[in-house]
């Protein structure tokens, strides 16, 4: 199991890394294929609009094959779109090759989530979702910084190479160490689509969009604004980042115990944190020090309440969760244009570089109001059907959900579901 885990957090860091190298070498990039800065930028809207599209899209067409076939497969697109990305001669091409790298980072996400949740027993299945992100996060520390090193000293497209490679040691990785996970009879397409059709899904997927809104909202101006507020050097700001990264992995190691233990209550107290740490910036934002521990800290409740919000979709799509899984980080890319358009938008307003914090707290502010009206609606019903799944049990593999009361007591029955507290 831990060697599982790894796997699926070598995944991660690969996607991490790809994800956020581009942002730290446009200006190499621009120059290397004869383009604008501000032009170039657009190869980051490439890969979004992949993400986007992939999530759903690859999780149907792959919704009866096995989960690690699946995961095999997605990481060599994984692979094969950054050798694209490293080998395309003209901005046309990266732009596609850009997209097509994107394509698979949701399905990976949502297939190996499934998968992680499947490895332990079901009280400690948020944990194991948790070390999964773990990746992405450790990518913010080590992958993004290096990648723009990489790609700074040897060439762009090294950073590209660089990615395939670690893409090529996680399929190997997948390919030993994950076991055979075979789909259910009611497997499909169709299936998946029904589960998706749920109220909660579409609460879930909203909180999403509009919570983390109000993350990206500041995380796609933060440079400037340490630059231009705080009267941190540019080539500090790297560092900088670097602290932002511990953030969310300190935040990502505390969300999983305390989502396996009580689900909504998480999610509530990490939205309501981080619009508190957002609006506290706004005043921080002007001393060096008490600003970057303010940035440490919204790091880490930016990350601490994606396990919530994974597993909750997770659960609310019962017996197909894969698909409610992928596009979770569907909806992270729109939260992350959103975000950014909005934050973009108060700047150009003329209400100042600080401004982006009160948007992004008014969006985390609105996103707990929408996991307050799903929490609410669970209380309406009398049972609540969830499911993560359990270990290899019949009911993980066939995609039998089990009823549970809410206000039980947590105690994991055999083959039961795992208990998403309201």
């Amino acid at each position: 199991m831990p060697l599982a885990l790894l796997a699926l957090a070598v995944v991660a860091f690969g996607i991490g890394t790809t994800e956020f190298a581009t942002m730290g070498l446009l200006p190499q990039i621009a120059d290397g294929i004869g383009v604008s800065v501000p032009h170039a930028g657009n190869l980051v809207s490439a890969y979004a609009l992949g993400v986007v599209v992939g999530a759903p899209v690859l999780t149907g067409i792959g919704a009866r094959v096995p989960h690690k076939r699946l995961l095999l497969l997605l990481s060599g697109l994984f692979v094969v779109g950054n050798i694209a990305s490293a080998l395309a001669p003209d901005f046309g091409l990266l732009f596609a090759a850009r997209f097509l790298a994107g394509l698979p980072h949701g399905a990976l996400f949502g297939v190996g989530a499934v998968v992680a949740s499947r490895l332990v027993t079901p009280e400690r299945a948020a944990r194991a979702v948790s070390k999964m992100f773990l990746g992405l996060t450790v990518a913010n520390i080590v992958g993004v910084p290096a990648g723009t090193a990489l790609g700074q000293q040897l060439g762009w497209r090294s950073a590209y190479v660089a990615v395939a490679i670690i893409g090529l040691i996680a399929l190997a990785s997948l390919a030993f160490f994950v076991p055979h996970q075979p789909r259910g009879q009611q497997a499909g397409i169709r299936h998946e689509l029904r589960a998706m059709g749920n109220r909660q899904v579409a609460i879930g997927l909203g909180t999403a969009v509009v919570g983390f809104g109000g993350f990206f909202a500041v995380y796609s101006y933060l440079v400037p604004m340490l630059t231009n507020l705080t009267g941190i050097s540019d080539s500090s700001t790297t560092l900088v980042l670097a602290l932002y990264g511990v953030g969310m992995t300190l935040g990502t190691l505390i969300a999983g115990p305390l989502t396996d233990r009580a689900l909504r209550p998480t999610l509530y107290g990490g939205l309501a944190l981080l619009a508190a740490a957002l609006v506290t910036f706004h005043f921080t934002v002007h001393s060096t020090v008490p600003a970057l521990l303010t940035v440490t800290f919204i790091g880490a409740m930016g990350s601490f309440i994606t396990t919530p919000v994974q597993m909750l979709l997770m659960a609310k799509a019962k017996d197909a969760p894969t698909m409610a899984a992928a596009s979770n980080h569907s909806a992270f890319n729109l939260a992350n244009a959103g975000g950014a358009w909005l934050g973009g938008l108060a700047i150009s307003a003329g209400w100042g570089w600080a401004s982006p914090t009160l948007v992004g707290a008014t969006l985390a502010v609105a996103g707990l109001g929408l996991a307050f009206t799903g929490g609410l609606m669970d209380r309406g019903s009398r049972h609540s059907q969830v499911i993560t799944a359990s270990g290899t049990g019949a009911s993980a593999e066939t995609g039998q959900a089990t009823a549970v009361d809410d206000e039980a007591t947590h105690a994991p029955e055999p083959q039961a579901a795992t208990r998403d507290r309201a």
